[in-house]
């Protein structure tokens, strides 16, 4: 059996009852945080409260040679962890495929995701949201701008008038000159909303930091006013809202403090 389980989005305790107890069942557990992480709790807290050893794995040691995870499924019940969901945002589709094709049972237990923290937190309605992009760091992907696909993604959703979830750079492992396994940087809202400012100054976007601990933050304003304030720790996200409903709104001036010339309607 290999169990993927979704560790929810602060720390040790984010997780699910299910998902506890299949964790602490398990004969081997693996965990990845190259995409995401929990900023609450690191590998020895978990390992602590669970009572279980974790063995962390690298991107290349899960796309490239999963071969350990495989074979201690094959042999007993693995368990395999991230932050999230396991198969939101951060996808292990193909080895769960590949467990199946080897004849291993999988199972899925899911965790609350950063896509629905930013509805329930924002007030903005779930099915109001279009496709989400991801902003990358300049050196990331070549240029000191915003990549073309992150425009066109927001730039669909307005037309629509539909919500874009901008998920904020994460490297681990890799910096701006290559392969480092001490490097590790979070992109923040601030520097996410002055990349965006250039294309959309005035535009209305929603801060939502530190999804699931106890002190998160929403923030909406203008791109260029969200730029020149901080928001603490990470992991932060940033929403660019599109038509609003009254109601989220009203959610909008009441729960991020959006001025009000920006959310009437």
């Amino acid at each position: 059996m290999l169990t993927f389980i979704g560790l929810g989005l602060y720390d040790e305790r984010s997780i699910t009852v299910e998902g506890r107890e299949a964790l602490r069942s398990a004969d081997r557990v693996f965990a990845e945080f190259y995409t995401s992480k929990l900023v609450g709790a690191g590998v020895e807290e978990l390992e602590a409260y669970h009572d279980a050893e974790i063995e962390v794995r690298s991107r290349e040691g899960v796309e490239q040679d999963p071969e350990a995870i495989l074979a201690a499924a094959d042999d007993g019940h693995a368990a395999f962890l991230t932050a999230g969901d396991t198969m939101i945002s951060t996808t292990h589709t193909d080895l769960r495929l590949r467990a199946e094709e080897r004849g291993i049972d999988t199972r899925v237990i899911h965790g609350v995701t950063a896509q629905s923290a930013a509805s329930s937190l924002t007030g903005l309605q779930n099915y109001r949201f279009g496709k989400a992009t991801t902003l990358p760091f300049p050196y990331a992907h070549g240029g000191d701008d915003v990549p073309g696909s992150v425009v066109d993604t927001i730039e669909a959703n307005r037309e629509r008038g539909l919500h874009t979830v901008v998920y904020l750079d994460i490297k681990v492992g890799t910096g701006p000159t290559g392969p480092d396994p001490d490097h590790e940087e979070y992109m923040t809202a601030d520097v996410a909303a002055g990349l965006l400012a250039d294309g959309w100054e005035d535009a209305l976007a929603v801060v939502v930091a530190r999804a699931g601990s106890p002190d998160s933050v929403v923030a909406a304003d203008r791109l260029s006013a969200l730029a020149d304030r901080e928001f603490g720790d990470p992991l932060h996200l940033l929403v660019i809202p599109g038509d609003l409903h009254h109601v989220e709104a009203d959610a909008l001036a009441g729960l991020a403090g959006a001025p009000a010339d920006l959310v009437e309607e």
